[in-house]
């Protein structure tokens, strides 16, 4: 199947390996741009897949070590948040994990900004719903772990529009400019796990 790109989005059934650098490649020639020009390379460290992960923070390493710049690990719940940031109110980015469990984080936005207001963390369903209900207030839920939660733990929320339900570039690259950026060398992966109890 070829690539299919909308926008920053790409729909392939090849890895992340596969088709990762040579995006970028294409975008800086089609842009007229090198890799010199660009001033912070921008990569989700985490949660989600291993593998995913481990390339996209090793892609964005190798091209800030290439232009000789530095680079930003944004969590990919808060770059989920940042697909919202027009939006007033709190949010919830909500990634599926595994059986009831997801990865989540709380923010608010202000229209034009996101701001934290909880750490990333791996929690049942229930949990989720139940800090939903704590706010008191209408929550946006976003990522695809609203379908966890209406299987699992039915809760008063709204659901974010499809379309900006999924990562994106551009969640990550507005992140991004509200962080401090680090050395390629110090740019890391953040694994959040299930504590086992018993």
């Amino acid at each position: 199947m070829p690539l299919r790109q909308t926008g920053c989005c790409s729909d392939t059934q090849r890895a992340h390996s596969q088709i990762l650098l040579p995006m970028a490649k294409q975008l800086l020639a089609e842009t007229g741009h090198t890799v010199q020009d660009v001033d912070v390379f921008a990569a989700a460290n985490g949660p989600g897949s291993y593998t995913g992960l481990r390339i996209g923070i090793a892609a964005m390493q190798a091209l800030g070590f290439a232009g000789g710049k530095q680079c930003a690990g944004i969590s990919s719940l808060e770059g989920l948040a940042w697909n919202l940031c027009g939006r007033s109110g709190i949010l919830c980015a909500c990634l599926a994990a595994r059986k009831d469990l997801c990865y989540c984080a709380f923010f608010e936005g202000d229209g034009s900004t996101v701001r934290r207001l909880t750490e990333d963390k791996i929690l049942p369903a229930a949990e989720i719903a139940a800090q939903i209900a704590g706010y008191g207030a209408p929550v946006m839920v976003i990522g695809d772990g609203i379908s966890v939660l209406r299987a699992n733990a039915p809760a008063e929320y709204f659901a974010a529009p499809m379309h900006l339900c999924n990562q994106s570039a551009c969640g990550i690259a507005m992140a991004a400019m509200h962080q401090a950026p680090v050395s390629p060398e110090d740019l890391t992966v953040s694994y959040l796990q299930a504590v086992k109890i018993g």
